[in-house]
C-alpha cells in the first residue's frame, strides 16, 4: 500500500517525502536529456557526415534510429513503469540513455553510431513515460498539477528547440562528438539525484510485459520509414519500396492481431475507445508529423543555404526556443479560460500560419523573415497545443494504466514524427533532384514546408470534429 502511494522503503522509516518541486525538477531534466537529444545532432549533420563518410540517406537515420526506437518502445516503458516501478524505469532508463551516449560519442563508424543512436532510443523510451507519471503523482489533482504539466511540457518542448543552440555551440567550440557526450555527466548527476530523492511507485497487477507487441511496433515502423526513404531514389513502384512497405505494413498488422489477443496487452484496444484518449493522440500524431521536422529542415536550410556556421544556426533558433517555452506556459491559464480543445486548436492554427510562411522562403533571404518570424509562430503554436493535448489524452485514466497512457502520448508525436521525417526528407529530396545548389535545396525545403502545412490543416480540422467539447481541465 505505501509503494502504491508513492512512498519508498527509506521513507517508512524516516516519515520523510522529498519537496514536490525537487522531484518534478528532477523529472523534467530527465525529459529534457530525451527531448534534447531528438533534435541536437540536426546542426551537427554536416560534421558528421565528413567524419565519418555517411551519405545523406545516411543522416536521415542519425535522427530516425533515435526516433523510431523511442516510439516503438515508449508504450513498453510505460507498462514497465507501471508493474516495475516508475523510480526504478526512469533509472534504468537514464542509465542506459547515458551509456549509449558516450558509446555514440566515442563512434569511428557510421554503423557504430547508428547502433548507439538506437541504444539511446530504447534508453530514452524507458525513461520518457515515468517522468510524466512522476510529475503527476507528485502533485495533487487540480490548478497546480496543470501548472507541473505545464512545466513538464515547456521543459520538453524547450529541450527539441534548444538542441539546435546547445548543437551548434558545440560542434563549433569542440566537436560534433560532444552533442551526445555532454549526455554523460549531466545523465551521471541527474542519476545521483534521482537515487537519492525520487520515490518509488507503481501500480502493478502482476501481468507480463508485452514484448512481442513492443517488437513488432517498432520493427514496423522502422521499415515502413526506410521504404518510405527509398521511394526517392528507387520510385514507388519498385520492388526495394514496395517490399518493405508491405513487410512494415503486415508487423503494425502482426502488433494489432497481437493486441486484440493476448492476455496483458502492451496497448489495450478498448483504451481507444474512450474518446478524449483516442482523438488527442490522433492529434498529437498529425501535429507531431509535421512539427517534428521543423527543426531538422531549418538547421539544413540555414547551412546549405543560406551559409550559417553551426553555432550561427544555433543561435539563429533562440527565439524559436523561448516561444515554445512561452507557450507551454501561457496554456494553463488559457485553457483555464476557454478549454482545452479550443486552445489546443489555436495553438495549431498559430503553428500553421507559421509553417505557410516558412514555405515561402528563398536562397536569398533574410534572417528575421526566413528563420525567426516563422520559426517563432511554429514554435509558439508547438507550445500551445502541446498541453492542452497531453491534459486530454491523459485525463480520467485509471491509476494501473496512467503509465501506459503518458507513454502513448509521446508514442503518438514521436512515431507521426519519425514517419513525417521519412515523408518529408523524401519529397524534399526528390524536388531538389539531387541538385546541391541553393536554389534547388531550398525547393526541396519549401515544399516539405508546404506538405507540413496540409497535414496541420488536417490536425486541426481533426480537432474541431473529434476532440470533446467539455473536459475537466487537470
Amino acid at each position: 500500500m505505501l509503494e502504491a502511494t508513492g512512498v519508498t522503503h527509506g521513507s517508512r522509516r524516516t516519515g520523510l517525502r522529498p519537496p514536490a518541486w525537487l522531484v518534478v525538477a528532477l523529472a523534467c531534466a530527465g525529459q529534457f536529456l530525451v527531448v534534447l537529444d531528438v533534435s541536437v545532432v540536426n546542426v551537427a549533420l554536416p560534421s558528421i557526415r565528413t567524419d565519418l563518410g555517411m551519405s545523406q540517406s545516411g543522416l536521415q537515420w542519425v535522427v530516425n534510429a533515435y526516433s523510431i526506437a523511442f516510439a516503438g518502445f515508449m508504450l513498453l516503458g510505460g507498462r514497465a513503469g507501471d508493474l516495475y516501478g516508475r523510480k526504478r524505469m526512469f533509472l534504468v532508463g537514464l542509465g542506459l540513455f547515458t551509456a549509449a551516449s558516450l558509446a555514440g560519442g566515442l563512434a569511428q563508424q557510421g554503423g557504430e553510431l547508428l547502433a548507439a543512436r538506437a541504444a539511446q532510443g530504447l534508453g530514452a523510451a524507458v525513461l520518457a513515460p515515468s517522468t510524466l507519471t512522476i510529475v503527476t503523482s507528485a502533485v495533487p489533482e487540480g490548478p497546480a498539477r496543470a501548472r507541473a504539466i505545464a512545466t513538464w511540457t515547456a521543459v520538453g518542448a524547450g529541450g527539441g528547440a534548444a538542441g539546435g543552440f546547445f548543437g551548434g555551440l558545440l560542434v563549433d567550440t569542440l566537436s560534433w562528438r560532444w552533442v551526445l557526450l555532454i549526455n554523460v555527466p549531466v545523465g551521471a548527476v541527474v542519476l545521483l539525484g534521482s537515487l537519492l530523492w525520487l520515490t518509488e511507485s507503481r501500480n502493478g497487477d502482476g501481468r507480463r510485459l508485452d514484448l512481442p507487441g513492443a517488437l513488432l511496433v517498432t520493427g514496423g515502423l522502422a521499415v515502413l520509414a526506410y521504404g518510405i526513404s527509398q521511394t526517392e531514389a528507387e520510385g514507388w513502384t519498385a520492388a526495394a519500396t514496395l517490399v518493405p512497405l508491405a513487410v512494415g505494413l503486415a508487423l503494425v498488422g502482426g502488433f494489432l492481431l497481437v493486441e486484440s489477443r493476448t492476455a496483458a496487452p502492451l496497448m489495450p484496444l478498448g483504451l481507444l475507445k474512450v474518446r478524449a484518449v483516442a482523438s488527442a493522440n490522433a492529434a498529437m500524431f498529425l501535429s507531431g508529423s509535421a512539427l517534428f521536422c521543423t527543426w531538422y529542415f531549418i538547421t539544413l536550410y540555414a547551412q546549405n543555404v543560406l551559409g550559417y556556421s553551426p553555432l550561427d544556426a544555433g543561435l539563429a533558433m533562440l527565439p524559436s526556443s523561448l516561444a515554445i517555452v512561452l507557450g507551454s506556459k501561457l496554456a494553463p491559464r488559457l485553457m483555464h479560460r476557454l478549454g482545452a480543445r479550443r486552445v489546443a486548436v489555436l495553438g495549431t492554427l498559430v503553428a500553421l500560419t507559421g509553417y505557410g510562411w516558412q514555405s515561402t522562403m528563398s536562397a536569398d533571404g533574410g534572417y528575421v523573415t526566413s528563420i525567426m518570424g516563422p520559426g517563432i509562430l511554429m514554435m509558439l503554436g508547438a507550445g500551445l497545443a502541446s498541453t492542452p493535448l497531453a491534459s486530454l489524452a491523459t485525463s480520467g485514466a485509471a491509476p494501473g494504466e496512467a503509465g501506459l497512457v503518458s507513454g502513448l502520448v509521446n508514442t503518438s508525436r514521436t512515431m507521426g514524427g519519425s514517419l513525417g521525417l521519412a515523408v518529408l526528407s523524401t519529397l524534399a529530396a526528390a524536388r531538389t533532384g539531387g541538385g546541391g545548389s541553393a536554389a534547388a535545396l531550398t525547393e526541396g525545403y519549401a515544399l516539405a514546408f508546404r506538405v507540413g502545412t496540409g497535414v496541420l490543416v488536417a490536425g486541426v480540422l481533426l480537432m474541431l470534429v473529434w476532440l470533446p467539447r467539455r473536459i475537466s481541465v487537470m
